[in-house]
């Protein structure tokens, strides 16, 4: 992985560097100018609006308030910030919105996950964020447990993690969705294939054998060829992209009569994600 690339990772994971640019009001408005592309804002009412406008161009949206690597006494506030956003999608009538998750932002309760998918709106889905190899038996462990309570959760499999053909496998054979991504953390050789080819090769093997154990999968990449070639194969994979990158694939999308869902976050913890994104259009 390229210097540049962990230098972004790095800033997007120090509390420190985010306490810099919060206390710097000019710091903080330059910061805002280059985020604000790819997140809806800082409140609920930002995000229910972004997905209206999604809605009214024919896409869906996946919400998700910001936030990850939560401690335990302060997981219990965001599990009722997720059951507001909820409520307030519920009223919604003019989008069609999911809710997004990273569980280490719940501090891996079970108790709060469900919650939090037992308040998400009906016929809407709870999908749930890939995170550091390390964490990710605490994750699938957790999705399945809720799956098999009838909660609508997805799960998110990164194709790059050497783990991730056995981790398909068992999602599978539960009947858990599936959103597929190439990955976005650094990681050890040991973990995880080389950016490039390899994890390219490593996504359409999966996006495969998905489809062949009859799995529901969303193709959540911005890698336009890769995609194209697979929705040929896959012709009933949904298709999932940012907010603020490739706005005319999400369209041409949409327009072809692809289900197409755009990640929508928001909230107070948004330099960390950009620098994050910043950090992924980098490479290897």
């Amino acid at each position: 992985m390229g210097l540049r690339r962990r230098l972004r990772f790095a800033l997007a994971t120090s509390g420190a560097f985010g306490r810099v640019v919060a206390s710097s009001p000019p710091l903080r408005a330059r910061a805002w100018r280059s985020a604000r592309r790819y997140v809806a804002g800082e409140e609920i009412a930002d995000a229910i609006a972004m997905a209206g406008r999604l809605r009214a161009a024919g896409l869906g949206a996946s919400v998700d308030l910001f936030g990850e690597r939560t401690a335990r006494a302060d997981a219990e506030p965001v599990a009722r910030a997720y059951e507001e956003l909820c409520a307030q999608l519920a009223l919604a009538t003019d989008v069609r919105a999911w809710v997004s998750v990273d569980l280490s932002h719940l501090a891996f309760d079970a108790a709060l996950l469900d919650r939090v998918a037992a308040a998400v709106p009906a016929g809407r889905r709870l999908q749930v964020g890939a995170e550091e190899a390390a964490v990710t038996d605490r994750v699938l462990d957790l999705v399945v447990a809720a799956a098999r309570r009838g909660r609508p959760v997805e799960a998110t499999l990164q194709a790059n993690l050497r783990r991730s053909p056995g981790d398909a496998r068992r999602l599978a054979a539960e009947g858990v969705p599936v959103r597929l991504v190439k990955g976005a953390y650094v990681e050890s050789p040991r973990e995880a294939l080389a950016w490039g080819p390899p994890t390219d090769a490593a996504y359409a093997e999966l996006a495969r054998a998905l489809r062949d154990a009859g799995a529901d999968v969303a193709l959540a990449t911005h890698d336009a060829p890769l995609r194209e070639a697979l929705l040929a194969e896959l012709p009933a994979a949904r298709c999932e992209l940012l907010l603020g990158l490739a706005e005319r694939d999400a369209l041409a999308l949409a327009a072809a009569g692809r289900d197409t869902r755009v990640y929508v976050p928001y909230g107070g913890g948004w330099l960390r994600y950009f620098l994050r994104r910043r950090a992924e259009s980098t490479g290897a």
